[in-house]
């Protein structure tokens, strides 16, 4: 089997927005974690502290399921809404106290849309400026905010995510690498990989092809998943390895993407939420014995 220092997790909704549903499939593939997004046709983000403790937390136990991470909304704004950073601040903090009740280290976040158009180098001192603010409430309650390289925001390109990593340098505020959003990018992930080493805590598996931009299976698009693992693996990576196929439209998606998600999506041949997943679970479980297998 794999390496037990890593764990694979997963963004369960893309198999349901039913929780129930979406822990019988995690079950069922005997995973342990997953990460929590869309439950029960809801965003995290609209959540109580109450109705986590009351409905959430007592399925994850009744399931014996942990939550790697948190998919919060947190950072999904453009940078120009005032407003709406002030609104983020509040539910940061109360998403926090949720990662403490959970047993959670993690939150996802981003770092926010730019205007249309617009140079995103502009902003620079404004994002670090937010990012900043949002890492000095994680540090109250000793939860780590993971940064996603996610399309059309600042940090879309490794660069600026370096750029912001550097600047904020802050225990609570770390990379998370993903694969395939950086090839939508027209980004060289080897390369990408090579910039962000050290700042890089938590792995997103997705994959996608640049021609098409469309996701497909871990492995078999050009995020080099495969030769990044690798080497992920020989220097000593423990932690997190979190499916997030995109292999089929889902519910939450429609909260997730700026414009339209559709062209992103492989075409999917019929198979359902719950098949994707376990298909993208089973190709990253091969790819791991793959390599555990030359390493010998």
């Amino acid at each position: 089997m794999y390496n037990d220092k890593l764990h694979i997790s997963g963004f369960s909704d893309e198999i349901s927005s039913d929780f129930v549903t979406q822990l019988q499939a995690v079950s069922k593939l005997g995973m342990k974690y997953l990460s929590l997004r869309g439950i029960d046709g809801r965003n995290i983000g609209e959540y109580t502290l109450e109705e986590i403790q009351q409905t959430v937390l007592p399925k994850l136990t009744e399931y014996e399921i942990a939550v790697s991470s948190i998919g919060a909304p947190i950072g999904k704004i453009f940078i120009t809404d005032d407003e709406g950073f002030a609104q983020q601040l509040t539910m940061l903090d109360r998403l926090c106290q949720i990662a403490n009740v959970l047993n959670c280290k993690y939150i996802r976040i981003f770092s926010f849309y730019i205007p249309k158009g617009e140079d995103a180098d502009q902003y620079n001192s404004k994002v670090i400026s937010q990012i900043n603010q949002f890492a000095a409430i994680a540090a109250k309650y000793n939860v780590i905010l993971l940064h996603e390289n996610e399309k059309d925001i600042f940090g879309d390109i490794a660069r600026r995510c370096y750029e912001m990593l550097e600047a904020v340098q802050s225990p609570y505020f770390k990379a998370i690498f993903d694969f395939a959003n950086f090839v939508q990018c027209g980004e060289n992930t080897w390369e990408c990989y090579q910039l962000l080493k050290p700042h890089i805590e938590y792995i997103h598996i997705k994959d996608a092809v640049s021609t098409s931009q469309q996701n497909v299976v871990c492995g078999t698009g050009e995020g080099k998943i495969k030769e990044i693992l690798t080497d992920v693996i020989a220097n000593g990576y423990e932690g997190f390895l979190t499916l997030e196929p995109h292999l089929v439209l889902f519910d939450s998606l429609k909260d997730l993407e700026l414009e339209a998600a559709e062209h992103i999506i492989k075409d999917d041949k019929g198979i359902t939420g719950e098949e994707a997943y376990a298909l993208q679970f089973h190709a990253l479980v091969d790819l791991l014995q793959s390599i555990e297998k030359e390493a010998e």
